[in-house]
């Protein structure tokens, strides 16, 4: 009995051991025949999920646009629930990619900045890209130190260039090498662009404080070096003389802060303390170049206990996330879509080098709080 218990026992461990065994072998061998376990997912399980061609899921997760958005969510949508990664390594050894693109912007900290790269970032994972950010203090010397930083020895496959002056010199260097570029927020002929028309949105902001009965109109402005500064204090100004009304020397500050170029809240706070200490009487309404400034200005129009709007109307410029919280009637300007589309194009120019550079303008459009009914 105990010979026979014995050899039972041992008959069950081997019959369970095999089993165990045989199933553990075809759980793999299932794994291995999907590519899943030792691959990952790979593009002929997207193709085979969203009933595709594997040629349409290469260009969609190439950025090639001759594809239909139906389409292309699609994919994607699958890519997604699949949790598709790409191998990295392999596809830049196939396609001598770097599979990363450059984003060179003046500074990190505006909320100007912050929203675009929300936009930026977003778009980019649908493509399964990186993004490198180069931030430049000071764009009068910096600005080239950093152009050349950002696509050295083909870091990037493409550059995002954010707001600054681009120079001139570096048009023959881009040309020349084939590195695809879109700026963003400023403009050059022989490049592809995204802008807002920010002389329109000062227009716009403007005209309303003339329809509203305000004659004595100033502005606060950020330092005219900057291109957006200077578009909406152009358009201040040919709203003004459309309508035939005075340009008070006394009521325009520009910023003095060289930090951000005078985007900031207390560049705004310092600039309206400058106004009111130059006069005695106040102005009727001050049009603002940003937000983050208006929102200085109603601070130190509020020191002085001077109300807003009922003795003095403020008008901001971006519609950032704080000038709801501040009631402040604004120029809103599409951040976050401005962001997306610069993506989107960039990764049309990648894919087809040789069209002629397409300039997209969004139009901004007025937003009616309370500082300016």
């Amino acid at each position: 009995m105990l010979r026979m218990g014995y050899s039972l026992r041992k008959l069950f461990k081997w019959w369970f051991l095999n089993l165990t065994t045989k199933k553990i072998f075809i759980i793999l061998w299932k794994h291995f025949q999907n590519k899943w376990f030792f691959y990952g997912i790979t593009i002929y399980d997207i193709a085979r999920e969203a009933k595709v061609g594997i040629g349409t899921v290469s260009r969609i997760l190439n950025g090639n646009p001759h594809v239909s958005d139906e389409t292309r969510r699609k994919v994607l949508e699958v890519a997604r629930r699949l949790n598709y990664q790409p191998h990295t390594y392999a596809q830049r050894l196939a396609k001598q990619k770097a599979y990363a693109i450059s984003a060179v912007i003046p500074f990190f900290i505006s909320y100007f900045f912050i929203e675009v790269l929300r936009g930026v970032q977003d778009k980019i994972l649908d493509y399964g890209f990186d993004l490198v950010l180069y931030g430049v203090n000071d764009p009068s010397t910096q600005v080239e130190h950093y152009i050349q930083k950002s696509t050295h020895r083909g870091k990037v496959d493409g550059v995002l260039f954010f707001s600054m002056k681009f120079p001139e010199a570096y048009t023959s260097y881009f040309k020349q090498r084939g590195i695809p570029i879109v700026l963003v927020d400023t403009f050059h002929p022989k490049f592809d662009s995204i802008t807002v028309d920010n002389f329109q949105g000062a227009y716009i902001a403007t005209k309303h404080l003339i329809e509203h009965g305000y004659e004595k109109i100033g502005m606060i402005v950020a330092r005219l070096e900057s291109m957006p500064a200077k578009q909406r204090f152009d358009g201040f100004r040919k709203a003004l003389s459309d309508y035939g009304k005075i340009f008070y020397e006394e009521y325009f500050v520009e910023s003095r802060d060289t930090r951000l170029d005078g985007f900031t809240r207390d560049a705004g706070y310092q600039a309206c303390k400058e106004l009111l200490s130059r006069n005695r009487e106040i102005p009727s309404a001050i049009f603002v170049s940003s937000d983050i400034q208006a929102i200085g200005v109603i601070e130190a129009l509020s020191e002085r206990g001077i109300k807003v709007p009922d003795d003095v109307a403020v008008i901001g410029f971006d519609d950032i996330e704080l000038a709801k919280d501040f009631g402040l009637t604004t120029v809103r300007q599409p951040m976050y879509e401005i962001g997306k589309v610069a993506v989107e194009k960039l990764f049309e120019r990648m894919n087809s080098r040789k069209t002629k550079p397409e300039h997209i303008k969004f139009t901004p459009e007025l937003v009616i709080r309370k500082t300016c009914p």
